[in-house]
């Protein structure tokens, strides 16, 4: 038989394509001819793969014509993870017996079926590393694949994927071996990627030693915090410097619960496209970059193959901007896609990656660039002229700004701070315990709807499904008139009140719960009776 077939998979974004590589050896011009759509480093693979079975498996069918075939071949392909699923389909193709004396490499072509192939091969036909095999693999499985030959160091990460038979190999004599149902020969161990982290340092570990309970005398910042979290809503911090904004940000991860399996494998398969996956990743993810990172960093990009950003490495999670008025203007702008739809589409010419992007943003700002300025206190030190000010202020208005659920201003705390005996300091524990029942009610509430949070609720199924009481609508209705929401931040209010009152424990909001959720958007005062009932 001079056709054969193995499977592989294209990346586009977050999606995996199924992709068959077909080879056939015939006679004809001498040569090995790829088609398909591959870029450049797809088509350096015919010298890759031919050294590598050279080397290792021999030998190359060299006095015939190889024409190696990637359908669909619509789709564009790039990467280096085909090696393996080319090599093997050449040694499935080509059936002339070996030269007396040599051993037998012929690899049946059923032993294929059923079986994807992902790695990157060396001229001595050993295997390497690549990105992305996570979320490859699980495209697979939904394409009823049952068997993965990777290289042995992402096995474990190819074994996250629930019913599915993992071959962690080190070379390409070692899947021959296998395909051929013989003893599988030593190999040296696969070296890591070579996007490994080399260094190691605490940033992890603090923030998981830190808890709510340092946050003291703010129970309102603490209570719109339990709200967001529970609905997945975002949220800005404002105030001057001192006030506890980066303190309250970084805690915010410590309230959320653990991630779902599911929401697990999302995370952790855009975490494997940047190479930067060392387990499952089991707690929400927290970024937080710094303010004069490039749009490709935080949204995704870059040159060559676009990769996903920190908005989307922080899905299910929290991204933290701070000092968002320094953010650059095309990254601020750039922000209201995964702001309103919880995902990033980067297009470049005919190539088009849509990445997950539901994260929790938290966007902190004080009210002058020297972080000074507090109208309740007269200005304190504040040296801005009153044009900086007005100019630092304006990137907090507009189309970004109206897609923020809930805002608080911060004030300094005084000199007694952290030494009062008798305030109520509520720990993590205490609030994640509240974001959990107020999620298990969304979940019964969202079942088989396609989304899981408060904030992810299209407006219109929300309107007919969800509405509000008659006279919770009418105080929507009455602020949208004064100019103090546009309709978008009444269907955000909408949202929000589902939220204020599942942590109410309610089953439907109520006028006193739309009046919450309208002080949450607005930076108004919350009634202590509502902070009370929270605690």
């Amino acid at each position: 038989m001079s056709l054969a077939t193995a499977r592989c998979l294209a990346l586009t974004g977050a999606e995996g394509h199924l992709i068959d590589v077909q080879v056939d050896i015939s006679q004809g011009t001498v040569g090995t001819f790829l088609v398909g759509r591959p870029d450049r480093a797809l088509q350096e693979a015919r010298d890759r793969v031919r050294m590598a079975i050279n080397n290792s498996v021999p030998s190359w069918p060299a006095t015939r014509r190889v024409t190696i075939l990637l359908t669909p071949a619509d789709l564009p392909k790039s990467g280096t993870h085909f090696d393996l699923a080319i090599a093997v389909a050449v040694k499935a193709a080509d059936q002339s017996p070996p030269r007396e004396g040599a051993p037998d490499h012929r690899v049946p072509p059923g032993a294929l079926d059923d079986s994807v192939f992902i790695g990157e091969l060396t001229l001595s036909g050993h295997l390497r590393p690549v990105r992305g095999v996570l979320p490859m693999v699980l495209a697979a499985r939904a394409r009823g694949i049952t068997r993965v030959f990777v290289p042995e160091p992402q096995a474990r990460e190819a074994a996250m994927v629930p019913d599915m038979t993992v071959f962690g190999m080190r070379s390409l004599s070692q899947v021959v071996a296998q395909l051929r149902d013989e003893p599988v020969p030593e190999a040296p161990p696969v070296e890591g990627t070579a996007s490994a982290r080399l260094l190691t340092w605490r940033g992890q570990e603090l923030r998981d030693e830190v808890d709510m309970a340092d946050v003291e005398g703010m129970e309102e910042v603490i209570y719109a915090v339990t709200v967001a979290a529970a609905g997945g809503h975002h949220l800005m911090l404002s105030g001057p410097r001192g006030a506890g904004k980066t303190t309250v940000a970084e805690r915010i991860p410590t309230v959320l619960p653990d991630l779902t399996l599911e929401e697990s494998l999302e995370v952790t398969a855009v975490h494997s496209l940047v190479g930067a996956l060392d387990a499952l990743v089991t707690r929400p993810p927290f970024f937080a970059p710094h303010h004069d990172a490039s749009r490709a960093s935080v949204l995704g990009g870059g040159t060559g193959r676009a990769r996903p950003g920190e908005v989307s490495l922080a899905h299910h999670g929290v991204l933290f901007l701070d000092e968002f008025p320094l953010f650059r203007s095309d990254v601020i702008d750039s922000l209201r896609q995964p702001l309103e739809a919880g995902e990033v589409t980067i297009a470049r010419g005919e190539e088009s990656s849509t990445y997950p992007a539901r994260a929790m943003v938290v966007l902190a700002a004080n009210p002058c660039p020297c972080g000074n300025f507090h109208a309740q206190a007269g200005g304190l030190a504040c040296d801005c002229l009153d044009a900086v000010r007005r100019h630092y202020q304006r990137k907090l208005s507009g189309p970004v700004v109206d897609r923020i659920d809930v805002w608080r201003e911060l004030t300094p705390m005084g000199s007694h701070r952290g030494r009062d005996p008798f305030a109520v300091r509520r720990t993590s524990a205490d609030v994640r315990a509240v974001v959990i029942a107020a999620r298990a009610r969304q979940a019964a509430r969202f079942a088989g709807l396609g989304f899981a949070l408060n904030s992810a609720v299209p407006s219109a199924v929300l309107a007919e499904r969800w509405p509000l009481p008659e006279d919770g609508q009418e105080l929507l209705d009455e602020a949208m008139s004064r100019g103090r929401l546009s309709r978008r931040g009444v269907t955000r209010v909408h949202r929000l009140a589902l939220s204020v009152a599942d942590v109410a424990c309610h089953e439907t909001p109520d006028r006193k719960d739309v009046e919450t959720a309208l002080a949450l958007r607005t930076s108004r005062p919350v009634p202590v009776s509502v902070l009370r009932l929270a605690s």
